[in-house]
């Protein structure tokens, strides 16, 4: 993982929330563990580009609204 993935911002969670969706449940429709999901949100991992449009297919939202550059 590069330096600068600590500037990455996510807002994960309040979108999975908004979605009225678990951990689980997100992490069944995007075929991942619920443990990357919680690493995600947590800002622990920075998902692939694969793993980051599947999940914001499964929210029905862009990636840039998953995921923050400040």
């Amino acid at each position: 993982m590069g330096k600068n993935h600590i500037k990455l911002l996510n807002n994960l969670e309040q979108m999975r929330k908004s979605c009225g969706l678990t951990q689980q449940e997100l992490s069944v429709r995007a075929e991942v563990s619920r443990k990357s999901i919680n690493a995600i949100e947590n800002g622990v991992y920075v998902p692939s580009t694969v793993l980051a449009l599947k999940i914001s297919k499964t929210l029905n939202c862009s990636v840039e609204d998953l995921f923050i550059l400040p």
